[in-house]
């Protein structure tokens, strides 16, 4: 709990602390004057003004209580009375395009903060499961297309671009994100245990879901690397126990069906608990080199108001790693070209939620990213460091969403200005902002309700 709360805490201050710097900075080289830079609201809890600043400038810097926001307060005419001598450096006297770079500098350095942190995470290395198949879902496309457990992906693209390497299971499936999101289908080139290569076909095209979620890779058949179905911890009183399983037995069969995943094992198991009552299954289990026979009779519990099978222990080896790392050039285009695939996917997701296309229920709101940043921080710094990288892109995004009170509607205002050779007028100023303010606000209830019901379910 400290440590998500801690690592929450510290993403919002430096996604903040960023976005609201690229106002600054940018303010500063437009010769406007800063009067505060705050980073977070309510009670101030430290400010300090440098001895040496910039000509014309008197910023006062500030951290305040609630690190729920932060705010660049120029001086404008609109807010307060300007002398006269100082009226060159208001926000509100400048060019159309210097208030413009203003206004966007903050989403940019989101933006670039990401890459960085990508390319950051890129030059390090992490670690990740190799592209290597567990047994495809039974009637899935990738069942249909002759995938098998054991595979192991070398490439993949989108039908009809040129193969690219894959390094890794999470780079297979975010291809495959991508592609079923957008609605087109995959080649993969995958290598069997014989050496042999060969290309398949997963037609993406033909899904007719398009959540994002577990029932997606379910419907492609592509759910998880391959593991060895070894018990890990097995735990007192419970069903494996009962039937003498120990740590580090590998099952090969359960019933009449062949197991060789561990991923394939807990589907299993939790399948046993359907009907509300499991039957016991005879196991067959690798123990030190000899076959055993064991009776299993999973206990039935409940897993979000379904009856599924438990037996009370760890299921399946973690899968092959593999360390994913590149060199300093590759590393920073890579991370460019991640920033601009969460943009335009946050974007499609977004458009096809207005449009009713997609559940509102994947709106995620504080509670969410707090857990995310808990579990990303506990894995490690490089992956707490792609978590950052992906909540800056968000942060970026959104605040260029032609909404107003964000910064893309207002660069929406001075689009109209420069079309119409005139500002929006005062009254409808006022009028968008309470539309826009509806518009955040019913959208943080969303993802809170969202967050609450992931909690409770």
């Amino acid at each position: 709990m400290l440590l998500t709360l801690i690592a929450f805490i510290a993403a919002l201050a430096l996604l903040i602390a960023i976005h609201e710097w690229g106002h600054y900075r940018m303010a500063v080289a437009c010769g406007v004057k800063v009067l505060r830079f705050s980073v977070g609201f309510g009670k101030t809890i430290a400010r300090f003004k440098p001895k040496h600043q910039r000509p014309g400038q008197d910023t006062e810097f500030v951290i305040g209580m609630l690190p729920l926001g932060g705010y660049v307060r120029m001086l404008d005419e609109r807010e307060a009375p300007v002398d006269e001598g100082e009226r060159h450096l208001a926000f509100n006297t400048q060019p159309l395009k210097k208030r413009a770079l203003i206004v966007a500098a903050g989403p940019a350095a989101n933006l670039v903060l990401a890459v960085l942190l990508y390319a950051l995470v890129n030059w390090i290395g992490v670690d990740e499961p190799r592209a290597i198949l567990s047994p495809p879902v039974a009637g899935s496309l990738a069942d249909k297309a002759g995938l098998q457990a054991g595979d192991v992906v070398r490439q993949a693209a989108l039908a009809g671009d040129e193969l690219e390497p894959v390094a890794s299971f999470d780079s297979l499936r975010w291809v495959l994100t991508r592609a079923a999101l957008d609605g087109q289908d995959v080649v993969v080139d995958v290598v069997r245990g014989d050496g042999r290569g060969r290309e398949v076909k997963l037609p993406l095209s033909s899904l007719t879901l398009r959540e994002p979620d577990a029932r997606l890779f379910r419907a492609i058949g592509i759910v998880s690397p391959l593991s060895r179905p070894v018990m890990g911890e097995v735990m007192s009183g419970g069903a494996a126990q009962k039937a003498g399983l120990r740590q580090g037995d590998v099952v090969r069969r359960v019933g009449l069906t062949e197991v060789t995943d561990g991923q394939q094992l807990r589907e299993l198991i939790r399948a046993s608990g359907q009907s509300g009552r499991a039957a016991a299954a005879e196991w067959q289990v690798e123990r030190a080199g000899r076959l055993l026979s064991l009776t299993v009779q999973p206990d039935v519990q409940h897993d979000k108001g379904q009856p599924v099978g438990r037996i009370g222990a760890y299921v399946g080896a973690m899968p092959e790693m593999v360390t994913v790392r590149q060199g300093p050039l590759d590393g920073l285009c890579s991370g460019a070209v991640r920033v601009w695939e969460v943009s335009t996917l946050s974007l499609k997701l977004l458009g096809r939620m207005l449009m009713g296309e997609l559940s509102l229920k994947n709106l995620s709101g504080p509670i969410a990213i707090a857990d995310y940043a808990g579990k990303s921080a506990s894995q490690g710094l490089t992956y707490y460091l792609a978590f950052l990288a992906f909540i800056s892109v968000s942060l970026g995004v959104l605040n260029l969403l032609p909404v107003p009170v964000l910064d893309g509607g207002h660069l929406m205002y001075y689009l109209w200005e420069a079309v119409t050779g005139r500002p929006v007028s005062g009254v409808w100023l006022e009028r968008l902002q309470y539309v826009g303010m509806s518009v955040l606000l019913a959208m943080m209830a969303i993802a809170m309700v969202n967050d609450i019901a992931g909690r409770l379910g």
